[in-house]
């Protein structure tokens, strides 16, 4: 999932700010521009993690279009950092459903295709509906 971030430039005396809005409290800082984008996936997991250690709802993102003219954000950068939530959804069950079989070949057919980013169907399936949800 790609959430947004926001920068604040910092200075020789200030670290750079990252705010996360898409969840509330989180946020990080950096000493060097270079170390932002780890400093936020870092801050994100570990809200995540403590969100499902809690049992509560991970926060989905949203656009930079929800936050770009915001006043509280004005003259910040915007970036996405590409967060893979699957571990925070929950334990996997196993579901039985019911798909025409073109529709499972076609499916096995890109999942072979591209091993790396589809490692089973389940996997690719999974991964749409997400987007799907998301989206939504």
């Amino acid at each position: 999932m790609l959430y947004p971030i926001a920068i604040e430039r910092g200075d020789k005396q200030t670290a750079h700010g990252i705010i996360i809005p898409d969840i509330a409290g989180c946020f990080s800082a950096a000493d060097n521009y270079d170390d932002i984008f780890e400093n936020a996936i870092e801050a994100i997991a570990g809200h995540l993690e403590c969100l499902a250690e809690e049992g509560l709802d991970i926060p989905l993102p949203s656009s930079v279009e929800n936050y770009i003219d915001d006043p509280d954000y004005q003259g910040m950068t915007w970036a996405v950092v590409d967060i893979d939530v699957s571990r925070y959804l929950g334990a996997t069950e196993k579901v039985n459903v019911t798909l025409p079989s073109r529709l499972i070949h076609l499916i096995d057919a890109k999942v072979a295709s591209n091993k790396e980013r589809y490692k089973s169907r389940s996997s690719y399936l999974a991964g749409l509906a997400e987007k799907d949800l998301i989206l939504s």
